[in-house]
């Protein structure tokens, strides 16, 4: 039998839990890892974390309220950087509180932009038809949300409410009223019950008269130049869906950001990943009397299951990467804590699957270990095809036995060949270990007796290999996922990816790899994401743990179909050391492939965790040849934002938060 204490002590440690939990996704959506805080913040950390405990073991805990005050305490405590690769405009030490409101007041636009916002002349004359579904409102949430639509500095828009707010709440109609007395453009439609979510939001539907419809929810806030900004995307690109970046704040105060969600352009395989897109979403009418209105089958996650739908069906879609939508946290909303809310989880996993089977992708959807709502995608492999997996190794003995025992022991596909590319090699254990496993069905050893040139070395293996699939592999990794070769194959098979990497760790745990960011500075060709951070770290968003899109993939570990290399011309011969495989998988990308990287492909990549420069002056020479042939050949590519990152991101460290002044 549990005793009071049993319990106490019980409740104690889910407190601590849910606690830790907090910061560390706190931490996280900031961009903030232990390793980047200085010396001050760590000290800081470390006191208040000791504070923390001794409050949990103390007696008077079950008889005080004290969670909320340490739990508040501790969302609220902003550490304090040094490093550039933090947040860029915190040139001295400065609180993410202080800044964050500096930050969204920056938003609001002055009076000389609101005047001349009004005066502009668009090309077109679009209607916004605002849908924003009531139920329930509280008061200020309801006036913040409205009083946002009227502050738009673009006129033209409707806002379209559906009231399902019980008769308790009957104040809700009467503050609508209290609005529409003063703008024509709000329209109020008082339910006879409360239908749900998408039905609420399908009348709000039958209600728009515009042609382009914003979701909005009724405890959001709008920023005054939202629907401009939609405009003029409308307008120059002739979008038809158009998504913006968002903030998650606390409460009441628009100060008190959360998170901060900066997010890629359109990526179909994010999307299918978890709803990145969210808020802000306007779409055309078109798209709506194409693809149909909201279903009920897929409340708690309607939004996710129509907007996959929408950008399926359009033909441009359109992100526009600036904060202009303030999503509120409150204890009744979703982004307080889905975790309580499984029916929205099951609803998302859903309408994945089911948007898959519409595209003709057999797939099932399951939870991925970081969050409930970023999914897994398990596709259904259509056939077994030959995989030739291709080695360059000169002696280094310890480190290809490594690899090739790992791929023989481990891996559970079992229809690939092993097509190691000996580049001479002058020890005498090696030439025998060649003799050893020559004898395996699976291997053959091929000699490339020309100085070293990874490119040409990787062309000339292909001729010699066998296999429908290239699978690029360096020496130095070692698998350690069995089920490797089969989450690769997945997404190769799929005729829109021509390329797939693996999420590959230093030896001591810390990720090396998982994808590969374009650009970063005028001498800066490309950096890996999440380099230095542990392999459980959540990351960005929760980014390291889903397959998603990217501009390039290590070819450390890569796989293609070899009519995808054969089509871009394999690899390109005058890059024989750095970035070929950059310009490979820009090559593919200029052939309307996607590339993405399979976070659930794991492996060690015992590559130095500090290179360094190159020492001597010829590789310091070649290396510089090779910037500048990069620069040349794709500069047109270099000298725009990377898609899937974020102009909002620091470029100094990958992956942190960092608004650009």
């Amino acid at each position: 039998m549990k005793t009071n204490t049993d319990n106490n002590s019980n409740t104690n440690a889910s407190a601590a839990v849910a606690y830790s939990k907090d910061l560390e996704v706190f931490m996280s959506a900031h961009g903030i890892g232990i390793n980047t805080l200085d010396e001050d913040a760590r000290g800081e950390l470390s006191a208040r974390k000791s504070r923390f405990e001794f409050l949990r073991r103390s007696k008077l805990w079950p008889y005080m309220k004290p969670l909320k005050v340490v739990y508040a305490h501790m969302r609220y405590f902003y550490f304090v950087m040094k490093e550039q690769g933090f947040i860029k405009a915190l040139k001295t030490k400065k609180s993410v509180k202080k800044f964050s409101k500096e930050y969204i007041k920056g938003l609001f636009p002055d009076e000389a932009t609101i005047k001349e916002h009004k005066a502009h002349k668009f090309s077109k004359d679009i209607k916004f038809s605002i849908l924003a579904p009531l139920y329930n409102t509280p008061e200020k949430f309801l006036r913040d949300m409205i009083e946002s639509v009227m502050a738009q500095t673009y006129s033209n828009w409707e806002l379209c409410l559906a009231d399902g707010s019980d008769d308790e709440h009957a104040f809700v109609g009467n503050i609508v009223a209290e609005y529409q007395a003063k703008d024509s453009r709000i329209i109020y439609k008082k339910l006879e019950k409360n239908l749900g979510i998408s039905e609420n939001t399908n009348i709000c539907i039958d209600m728009a008269t515009g042609e382009y419809i914003a979701l909005f929810d009724h405890d959001d806030i709008l920023i005054p130049t939202a629907l401009y900004e939609n405009m003029l995307a409308i307008c120059e690109h002739d979008a038809d869906f158009i998504y913006t970046d968002e903030a998650t704040f606390n409460g009441d105060n628009i100060y008190d950001i959360v998170t901060y969600h900066f997010k890629p352009d359109f990526a179909v395989d994010n999307l299918r990943a978890n709803n990145y897109i969210c808020h802000f979403s306007v779409f055309s009418r078109e798209l709506v009397d194409k693809v149909g209105k909201f279903s009920t089958e897929y409340d708690g996650s309607q939004d996710h299951d129509m907007i996959l739908r929408l950008t399926s069906a359009a033909k441009c879609v359109y992100h526009i990467p600036k904060l202009l939508y303030l999503w509120r946290s409150h204890s009744n909303s979703v982004s307080q804590d889905i975790n309580s809310k499984t029916y929205a989880i099951d609803a998302g996993k859903r309408a994945v699957r089911d948007n898959l089977a519409k595209a003709g992708l057999k797939a099932t959807v399951e939870s991925s270990p970081a969050f409930p709502t970023i999914y897994k995608i398990n596709y259904e492999l259509t056939a077994t095809p030959k995989i030739s997996i291709i080695i360059p190794n000169k002696d280094s003995l310890k480190l290809l036995g490594n690899c090739v025992d790992s791929i023989l022991k481990l891996s559970t596909y079992r229809n690939f060949e092993i097509v190691i590319v000996e580049n001479n090699s002058t020890t005498d254990e090696i030439w025998e270990y060649y003799k050893l496993i020559e004898d395996l069905d699976m291997v053959k050893v091929i000699r490339y007796e020309d100085e070293f040139n990874y490119s040409r070395i990787n062309n000339f293996a292909v001729n010699a290999a066998t296999g429908d699939y290239l699978l690029f592999l360096n020496n130095d990794i070692e698998i350690i996922t069995p089920s490797w070769m089969e989450e690769l194959l997945m997404y190769a098979q799929r005729e829109d990816i021509g390329a797939v990497g693996a999420k590959l760790y230093f030896g001591n745990n810390t990720i090396q790899h998982n994808g590969v960011v374009i650009g970063g500075g005028e001498d800066r060709i490309a950096f890996h994401s999440f380099v230095g951070e542990h392999r459980n770290h959540v990351g960005y968003m929760g980014r390291p743990f889903y397959a998603q899109n990217v501009s390039a993939v290590t070819a450390a570990c890569l796989l293609m179909r070899r009519s995808v290399f054969e089509e871009i011309g394999g690899f390109d011969e005058k890059l024989a050391v750095a970035y070929n495989d950059v310009d490979l998988c820009l090559k593919v990308r200029d052939k309307g492939y996607l590339i993405v990287v399979n976070p659930f492909v794991e492996a060690y990549h015992y590559e130095s965790i500090s290179r360094g420069y190159e020492t001597k002056r010829g590789n310091q020479d070649r290396f510089r040849a090779e910037v500048n042939y990069m620069k040349d050949k794709w500069g047109h590519v270099l000298s725009k934002e990377d898609p899937f990152y974020n102009p909002n991101m620091s470029k100094d460290r990958s992956w942190k938060f960092g608004i650009i002044p």
